[in-house]
This record gives structure tokens, C-alpha cells and sequence, in this order.
């Protein structure tokens, strides 16, 4: 068998062990008292995904013929699959996987995380350095973090059209092509989707110094990095930033900064200390 012989086979299989999973009533119909196969008839799949009984059993055969987008996602909804087989059947599909529903990615844990890292500013963070979660610390390490829109709340958003943020570095133009090689680098997992798409494309937008580093096509990883940054406040920082992915899906991570010497440990021992009666934790609802 070639590749594509196997991922037909193997999306044939999974078609069928889903399908024989469910019962009538799991999809609202009728329990026939003469079943002769477990689960869902094909005829059934096929009539509540909309598309031909032919056609659906050619696919459950592992016939070679291509499925379209619409094809698999009727299916998906036919099957009742979770958002990660939806996925796998896309892949074997060899399909660019579909954006999920939105969901938000910050649990109790991950807060309570962040809590009990402080005086260390931290934060949780998705692939594309939208900041969902963050503590009092991060909240004020270069401006109130707080007052910015949410949809405004991103890293890269921010250091590339945020004044405050541009200050507080002090080598903005190596922060500045550090995190667009970091976002080309993740771009690369999810470039089919429209919302990254957008996401770049507002950003190229509203600044053309991104606009320049991202036509340079640079990449960059994941390893953890020395970050100098003076605040109005406290002075000087000079922290290492590490970052940790807190999902199986590379989707979402705890970003912490911890202090390269005793003077800026003393510092975020201050900026914590700040503002009392402020909460702990902020999240994005």
C-alpha cells in the first residue's frame, strides 16, 4: 500500500468505529427492533451528514476518492465527533484542520499558578501571544495592562503599536524581530486558519515595522531568553523569561519572568507590593 492508500484505510476505519458507537436515539431516531450491524446503518450517517449513501460508502470502503471540507465537516456533525477526532478525520483526510470554537483556555489551576508565582510576573499566553491570564505583577510590569482592550491584549499587538510597552525595552529592535520570528514560527502550525490570517494581516496593517520583519520570513524557537527592561516605577529589570505549554495541543502556556540578580528580585518584590488593594489575578472572560 502507498501513504495515501493507508490514510484512506485508516479514514475508512475510523468512519466505521464511530459509526458504530452510536444508537438511534443518540442522533434522535427511531430504534428500529431489527438491527443486523452495531451502532448507526450507513444510510442513516449518510442522511444526516446530507450527502449521497453512494458516495458515504465509497468513503467507508476507503475508495480513492477526495473528500471536501463540507463533505467531513457534515460528517463530523453526523458522527457527533469532539473537536479532536473532527481533527484526526481531517488529517487522514489530508485536509487543513478548521479552526476550533473559541473556548477559553485558563483553568483554576493555571490561576492559581500564576498567584503563587508572584513577586515573578506571569502570565497565560496562547500560540499567538494573546494574554488571557496574568498576575498583578505582569499586569503592571510595563503599563496597566488592565486599561488596554482586550482584543488589544496580545505581545506582539502590543510591541509593535503600544508606546509603553516600546519604552520599557531596552533593545526594542531585537524584541521587536525576536517575536515575529516566534509568531512566524507557530504561524507555521496554523496558517490555513482564517483567524491567524487575520490576525497578520491587521497587524501588518497597523504596523509596518512587523509588516518589514515579517516579509523577511525569519524564525524563531521556543528556548527561553534573557529580557532587559527598565520601568517607570521600580528601574531597571533584568529578568529571564521561560515559558511552559500547559496543553497537548501546543495551544496555550505559563509565561514567567524570574530575576537574574538580587537588585531586580528586590525590584519585583516592590512592583508586587504595589497598588495593595489591586487584585491578584486578572483574566479575559
Amino acid at each position: 500500500m502507498s501513504r495515501s492508500d493507508d490514510a484512506r484505510a485508516e479514514f475508512a476505519g475510523f468512519l466505521r468505529s464511530r459509526r458504530a458507537r452510536l444508537r438511534p436515539a443518540d442522533v434522535g431516531l427511531p430504534d428500529g427492533s431489527r438491527r443486523r450491524v452495531a451502532g448507526l446503518r450507513r444510510e442513516e450517517v449518510a442522511q444526516l451528514a446530507g450527502v449521497g449513501l453512494t458516495w458515504y460508502t465509497w468513503l467507508e470502503q476507503g475508495r480513492p476518492i477526495a473528500a471536501s471540507a463540507q463533505v467531513v465537516t457534515a460528517i463530523s456533525r453526523a458522527l457527533r465527533l469532539s473537536d479532536d477526532e473532527r481533527d484526526h478525520l481531517f488529517a487522514l483526510a489530508d485536509l487543513p484542520v478548521p479552526d476550533r470554537e473559541p473556548r477559553l483556555c485558563v483553568s483554576t489551576a493555571h490561576l492559581d499558578l500564576l498567584e503563587k508565582l508572584l513577586p515573578y510576573p506571569a502570565a497565560v499566553q496562547t500560540a499567538r501571544f494573546d494574554i488571557r491570564a496574568y498576575n498583578r505583577s505582569y499586569r503592571y510590569l510595563f503599563d496597566d495592562l488592565d486599561a488596554v482592550p482586550v482584543d488589544d491584549r496580545n505581545c506582539a499587538v502590543l510591541l509593535f503599536t503600544d508606546t509603553a510597552w516600546q519604552r520599557s525595552h531596552v533593545d526594542l529592535d531585537h524584541a521587536q524581530r525576536r517575536i515575529a520570528a516566534r509568531l512566524r514560527a507557530a504561524y507555521g502550525r496554523h496558517h490555513e486558519e482564517p483567524s491567524w490570517q487575520r490576525f497578520i494581516a491587521d497587524l501588518e496593517t497597523r504596523s509596518p515595522r512587523f509588516a518589514e520583519l515579517w516579509r523577511l520570513g525569519d524564525v524563531g524557537g521556543e528556548r527561553n531568553a534573557a529580557k532587559h527592561l527598565v520601568h517607570a516605577g521600580v528601574g531597571e529589570l533584568d529578568l529571564e523569561m521561560s515559558s511552559l505549554w500547559i496543553d497537548d495541543g501546543l495551544g496555550s502556556r505559563v509565561v514567567w519572568f524570574a530575576p537574574r540578580d538580587a537588585e531586580t528580585g528586590a525590584r519585583l518584590e516592590r512592583l508586587a507590593a504595589e497598588r495593595p488593594t489591586e487584585a491578584l489575578i486578572s483574566a479575559v472572560a
